[in-house]
């Protein structure tokens, strides 16, 4: 059984994409599946993701593609416990406030910053999740 965290990586833009994968994969806590288009993340969700970064636009290689609020709605049907962080260009309070009502666990802006936040968000989580754990156990004993 591996510790490692499989991420889920979602985004139209392939440079953006691979960069975010190189910077995972440098990282040996993680498995990476990347996608570039919600519909194709959707398709492999059955790969059970730890957890998905998701774009918020996702429409610029096919116009009529899901944008990342419908993959996001479509991900929380799919299992609502997945932690989704949505990722985008736009620094605008309404998107991320949108991003938040549709159940995201967080909203990072695209910058030079965007990996470390990432990164922390993630340690956060699986520090959190660790817990969880931890407590359900010692609770199950009591």
């Amino acid at each position: 059984m591996s510790n490692q965290i499989k991420l889920f990586l979602v985004d139209d833009d392939a440079l953006y994409l691979k960069s975010l994968e190189i910077e995972f994969l440098q990282s040996a806590d993680f498995t990476i599946e990347t996608y570039a288009t919600g519909e194709l993340c959707l398709q492999h969700l059955d790969h059970n993701p730890d957890m998905i970064i998701l774009d918020y636009a996702l429409d610029g290689i096919e116009r009529d593609a899901m944008n990342g609020i419908q993959t996001l709605d479509k991900i929380k049907e799919y299992n609502p416990d997945l932690v989704v962080v949505m990722l985008s260009s736009q620094d605008k309070i309404d998107v991320a406030v949108n991003c938040m009502h549709h159940k995201a666990f967080d909203y990072v802006v695209k910058s030079e910053t965007a990996f470390m936040r990432l990164k922390q968000i993630i340690t956060t989580i699986m520090h959190y999740q660790k817990l969880e754990k931890e407590l359900t156990w010692y609770m199950d004993r009591m």
